[in-house]
């Protein structure tokens, strides 16, 4: 591995490459839906498009609990998590992927609280995520963290004048109140930020299709998640291989007796041909062509178990063998890195605002 000195990724850091800027889930259990459907993708931005964009892979310790979390488990977490990418296949060696945890560089904080104070109590009232978990839960069960999230997001965002984001549809609402929190800015102190692209550009760099989707193994209708309580419709990461195989086998299927992908009308077979073209990385028609018409459930569930079973032995393998000292390492060097760059665009807003001198 290449041994970077921390003035040398100090440098590295601000040589002006355009900044991509995305977040590692600091808790929960990640399982398959999360590996193939946003690390590996993740993953595979980071090496590919590190040679002409500085990559910026935050973990978003600050936004993890904004609503109820295991505290005395949150540390564990954040490195679980952490590992989890290294065994991935994230380069920890290449020079322009900045690795770093949110709550170790303070500007984001410190830029979120200016943010608060000039962001309408309205503007923030209207934010779909905050409007929805309030109505489920009820404002009084919901903490004021949630809803002034998107000054905290913005502020992740505009640090380290980060242009593209790619985030979900349940997020594109706050990329457009991170531009707005910008031009807001800009307009009234100066040229302070770099205004991300719109959404719309930002569908266009990163690709509208977010590719196949890993739905519950019970309730195929509706994508695999934590919110499952019977854990049996989820393979998480760390699931026992042959409890995960058992679960494969006892996923809800159909009555036609016949294998055909159509997720209106077969979207348990549909699903179960989605994992297995993912574990096999190939193309889905290729693996749909292989089992097309073919009326033997139980072979085909069997296939499919035993790849779960062997991508979570392998997986779990490599887990075991990630070097901690060099996880370290690379955080230490890079949230160095980090403070740097977001207290000087810190202290560019502080002047503006009057709390330095100019």
């Amino acid at each position: 591995m290449i041994q970077l000195t921390t003035d040398e990724r100090i440098q590295n850091v601000t040589q002006s490459k355009p900044v991509i800027l995305t977040g590692l889930r600091a808790n929960n259990d990640l399982h398959i839906g999360n590996y193939f459907g946003a690390l590996l993708p993740l993953i595979d931005l980071a090496k590919t498009r590190s040679e002409e964009f500085q990559i910026n892979l935050f973990v978003p310790d600050l936004h993890s609990f904004t609503t109820p979390i295991d505290h005395s488990a949150l540390q564990a977490d954040i490195w679980n998590n952490l590992r989890i990418f290294a065994a991935a296949g994230l380069p920890l060696d290449n020079p322009d992927i900045f690795l770093y945890r949110q709550s170790y560089v303070s500007a984001h904080s410190e830029l979120a609280w200016i943010f608060d104070c000039f962001t309408g109590f309205g503007e923030l009232s209207r934010m779909t995520e905050f409007k929805d978990k309030s109505a489920r839960l009820g404002v009084d069960h919901i903490g004021v963290g949630q809803f002034n999230y998107p000054p905290l997001m913005a502020a992740d965002i505009l640090l380290y004048n980060a242009v593209y984001v790619p985030v979900g549809d349940d997020q594109t609402q706050h990329i457009e109140f991170t531009r707005n929190t910008a031009e807001r800015m800009n307009n009234q102190f100066g040229d302070l930020f770099v205004i991300p692209k719109s959404v719309k550009e930002q569908h266009e760099f990163f690709g509208k299709d977010q590719g196949l989707r890993i739905k519950d193994l019970v309730d195929p209708t509706k994508k695999m998640s934590k919110s499952d309580e019977s854990g049996r419709g989820i393979i998480f990461l760390g699931d026992d291989p042959d409890d995960a195989a058992k679960k494969i086998m006892s996923a809800t299927t159909d009555s036609f007796g016949n294998i055909h992908f159509d997720f209106e009308k077969q979207p348990g077979v549909s699903n179960l041909l989605q994992i297995q073209a993912l574990l096999l990385n190939q193309p889905l028609d290729e693996t749909v062509r292989h089992w097309e018409g073919k009326s033997n459930y139980g072979d085909f569930k069997r296939e499919v178990a035993e790849l779960v079973k062997d991508f979570l032995i392998n997986f779990q393998e490599r887990l075991k063998h990630v070097d901690d000292s060099q996880l370290t390492a690379k955080l230490a060097a890079d949230e160095i890195a980090m403070n740097e760059v977001a207290n000087a665009t810190l202290y560019k807003v502080q002047q503006a605002v009057g709390l330095r001198p100019q």
